[in-house]
């Protein structure tokens, strides 16, 4: 029998698929509630030329001299105040792994493998990409959990996810999912959840204010389409629960230094009202998928004290969709939806 005669009679070979891997990825928390804990964090974080466009020397005097000297220990008070003490976590940590377990027990399929991980922090994006191909997966979907896109946000989780492949020489295939600002599964979700927090208040609020996390204006005037996403939320979610801009109001939070962020700002806006005489006063935060120090301390707690103290009465401060049933629903869809081809 000739060389060619044997290949020919040979079985066909075949290339076997592995598992395919789920990766929830949210922005981040410190390993600690103390100064030191928050100072590695924020070093990090503030050290992303996509959060801080300008790296140069200037920057790096302030974060240094200036930024992380202070603002290290007043957070890590901030951080005191919502501090998951059973666990020794961050709220955004214990919330964003429930996210991960009740996925994968929706999705059900032994195909599957479902991790989660933090943008700045721990667990980092290249230890759960290493263990999930240690499990076999040579496919993952990265779910950046932001609903509404930036360069900031998003972007940079792919910048990690890159930089991750970089150092691998077997990578695995990667998707990403697209942000879900206008989804109708998202805003439907969305807006049953507020619904259902408002029927549970012993007050009915005047208004109800949908604060974004803010961002400075000269990014948007570059490109980022972030404020417009996060407009076409918030008209979403007016013509889904049947609101108007008086009723459902939208506003941008968490400004930092001071160039001009993205206005209205929510504090100025929650003060206004309560001395324009609005008694009764609800928040909700559709640009986080879990709670985190910005909707538990920065809402819940400094914006209720501006409202209060400004004449306001009654205050409440929605719940993100978190591990909810709806909430997982939704991403269980999405993410079904990106998988078709793998699964």
């Amino acid at each position: 029998m000739s060389i060619v005669e044997f290949r020919e009679a040979r079985a066909p070979e075949t290339a076997t698929q592995g598992k395919v891997g789920v990766l929830l990825i949210n922005l981040g928390t410190p390993d600690t509630a103390d100064a030191n804990g928050v100072r590695i964090y924020l070093r990090e974080f503030l050290s992303d030329p996509r959060v801080i466009e300008n790296q140069g020397v200037i920057w790096q005097v302030i974060l240094n001299g200036l930024v992380l000297p202070i603002r290290s220990g007043r957070k890590a008070k901030d951080y005191l105040k919502i501090w998951n003490t059973a666990r020794n976590e961050s709220p955004l940590k214990t919330i964003t792994r429930g996210q991960a377990e009740k996925l994968a027990e929706t999705l059900d399929d032994t195909r599957i493998v479902v991790d989660w991980g933090m943008r700045y922090g721990n667990p980092s994006i290249k230890s759960r990409i290493d263990a999930l191909t240690e499990q076999g997966c040579d496919r993952i979907l990265v779910m950046p959990m932001y609903p509404q896109y930036s360069a900031s946000t998003s972007a940079t989780v792919v910048d990690k996810v890159a930089a991750a492949l970089e150092a691998m020489r077997a990578q695995p295939t990667v998707r990403f999912t697209p942000p879900y600002y206008d989804d109708p599964g998202y805003i439907d979700a969305l807006a049953a959840s507020i619904e259902a927090h408002l029927a549970a208040l012993p007050f009915e609020p005047e208004t109800v204010v949908a604060s974004f996390h803010g961002m400075p204006q000269s990014y948007v005037d570059k490109g980022d389409p972030y404020q417009a996403q996060c407009i076409a939320t918030t008209e979403a979610l007016r013509k889904r629960m049947g609101r108007d801009e008086k009723t459902l109001m939208l506003t941008f939070q968490s400004r930092f230094g001071y160039q001009q962020w993205l206005q209205p700002y929510t504090d100025k806006t929650v003060e206004r009202l309560a001395k324009e005489g609005v008694k009764r006063l609800a928040i909700v935060t559709p640009g986080f998928s879990a709670d985190c120090i910005e909707t538990l301390e920065e809402i819940a707690q400094e914006n209720a004290e501006i409202f209060l103290h400004n004449g306001g009465e009654h205050f409440s401060a929605i719940p993100c969709l978190n591990d909810s049933e709806g909430g997982i629903d939704m991403i269980r869809r999405i993410v079904l939806r990106e998988l078709q081809g793998w699964v």
